[in-house]
């Protein structure tokens, strides 16, 4: 599933991105007026494809501090929500996170767009994560609930059985607990391309970074698919993992990792931060964001051919 870029490749990828930048909708993201605390200091929002609900172009990730210390992680998400950051992303794998964030929500849950997530692949065991997710989220519903990695055939049999955990998701949704349904993955491109063809999901949250291109390329194979179902897209990966992104001989600087992310056509790109300096310094990035042109596009993805397989460690160890 290797996919080297060469010339050739580089040449393409120019009219893709004059496409893609001057495209059929892409150009009309609004910034949102509702949703809690926006004001013109806020963080710029996005329409969520279909959905119509208008998300922060950058999201609170909750699998790094956010699913440590209750304490710090309380200060970032009220921090998140005080810079007008709505789209909060958890899921039921990442151990205190959602009771962290759950600290908070249960006094402005009304000010944010909350996404969880179910590992687990039967009827039976996502109902019984869902409860205790609203339980340590301290809310009685999710506005976006997804399958966690689907990553491969055998995971979406699972999943998508008579009792498997879609038959789960599309119930909460009938009840109105779960307001949207979405759909995760880090890798396998081409055949995660081929469910969100298949399956009308509501959401999508897909890795998506500078090295993304070098091998297994959701832009080329799963984003497409995404935007013709119009999906509401989320990206995350923005930095690999820990920041393994930046190098002095690569990509340099969170301006420029998330910077080419927003160029693409994503609603919301989750990031998660180690302190509220780092949060506001993302918030910061994402208020002056400007759209890339190709040419900066292309020379990123070129910064990052030498170690690209760092970067995409999670398409190869997960």
């Amino acid at each position: 599933m290797s996919e080297k870029i060469d010339r050739r490749s580089f040449l393409k990828q120019g009219l893709f991105y004059a496409g893609l930048l001057a495209g059929a909708g892409y150009g009309l993201f609004p910034v949102a007026k509702s949703w809690g605390q926006s004001s013109a200091a806020s963080v710029p929002r996005r329409r969520l494809g279909a959905t119509g609900e208008e998300v922060s172009i950058i999201g609170l990730g909750g699998a790094i501090a956010v699913a440590r210390e209750r304490e710090r992680a309380a200060e970032i998400v009220d921090r998140a929500l005080d810079l007008g950051i709505n789209y909060i992303d958890t899921a039921a794998q990442y151990g205190p996170s959602e009771a962290n964030i759950g600290s908070v929500m249960r006094h402005r849950r009304g000010q944010a767009f909350l996404a969880g997530k179910s590992h687990n692949r039967s009827y039976d065991g996502t109902m019984r994560l869902f409860e205790r997710s609203l339980s340590r989220l301290q809310t009685d519903y999710l506005d976006l609930y997804q399958l966690h990695a689907i990553d491969s055939q055998e995971a979406l049999d699972e999943v998508s059985a008579d009792n498997g955990a879609l038959a789960a998701m599309r119930s909460l949704k009938e009840q109105k607990a779960v307001r949207y349904l979405g759909i995760t993955s880090h890798k396998n491109a081409r055949f995660f391309g081929q469910v969100l063809e298949r399956y009308p999901f509501d959401c999508v949250l897909l890795a998506l970074n500078c090295a993304d291109r070098h091998y297994d390329s959701m832009i080329e194979h799963a984003l497409p698919a995404a935007r013709a179902r119009g999906m509401g897209i989320a990206a995350m990966k923005v930095a690999a993992y820990d920041g393994r992104i930046f190098r002095e001989d690569g990509i340099r600087t969170m301006e420029e990792a998330l910077g080419y992310v927003l160029s693409h056509p994503v609603h919301t790109a989750v990031v998660g931060v180690s302190s509220v300096e780092e949060l506001e310094q993302n918030a910061a990035i994402a208020h002056s964001f400007s759209r890339f042109s190709p040419d900066r596009m292309r020379e990123l993805e070129q910064r990052t051919a030498h170690y690209q397989r760092d970067v995409n460690f999670f398409k190869h160890q997960w």
